[in-house]
């Protein structure tokens, strides 16, 4: 399985010696766009990105400080209709994703992390080189949207891989024991590396 990144160890930005660390300032307000309600989550931390979930059902963006509300209704009608893509070809959405992670976090972590701490598990369309990534000093899970129409034991291994990212930052003797609690893992690999294989030599 490719590997995934990891921001826990990494030191923040600002935070050399010397340094005081850089204030990341967030400002939520409550939309509509389109008769639908969105979240938005303004960050100072952010540039450029812009990342979505679901929280409950209800669209949560979240943006860089400066981005307009045109720029923000943009988004969010582009985002929507990737969640009704996703939805009308049965593939998992992404409140149904942060309800299996936490249940293999109580499945299979229990007692090393809590539930709480992973704070959302999205579709990406930007992860070609890797099946998930992990940023966790937010508890954050990305996942390939590549897997999603994959079998579930095999989004199910992805996600028990970046969940373990939570604890084990690297892919040390503590991650490997992490994921092989999980039956499917290796079963997993092997098929990831198969269709990996046929996507680099689509003339066998």
């Amino acid at each position: 399985m490719a590997s995934s990144s990891s921001s826990r160890g990494r030191p923040r930005p600002g935070s050399g010696p010397g340094r005081k660390p850089a204030q990341t300032r967030r400002e939520t307000e409550q939309v509509e766009v389109d008769g639908h309600p969105v979240i938005v989550v303004r960050s100072s931390r952010r540039t450029r990105t812009v990342s979505a979930d679901q929280v409950d059902g209800v669209l949560r963006l979240r943006v860089p400080m400066r981005l307009t509300r045109r720029q923000v209704d943009g988004h969010a009608r582009a985002f929507r209709q990737k969640l009704e893509r996703r939805a009308a070809r049965g593939e998992r959405s992404e409140d149904e994703l942060m309800r299996r992670a936490r249940q293999l976090v109580a499945e299979y972590f229990g007692g090393l992390l809590d539930p709480a701490e992973v704070r959302s598990v999205t579709w990406s369309d930007r992860q070609n080189t890797l099946w998930g990534s992990t940023t966790a000093l937010e508890g954050t899970i990305r996942l390939s949207s590549r897997l999603s129409g994959m079998p579930v034991w095999v989004q199910d291994s992805v996600l028990v891989h970046e969940l373990a990212h939570l604890i084990a930052p690297d892919h040390g003797a503590e991650f490997q024991r992490l994921v092989a609690a999980y039956p499917h893992t290796v079963a997993a690999e092997a098929f990831l590396e198969g269709v990996s294989y046929g996507w680099r030599n689509p003339q066998g």
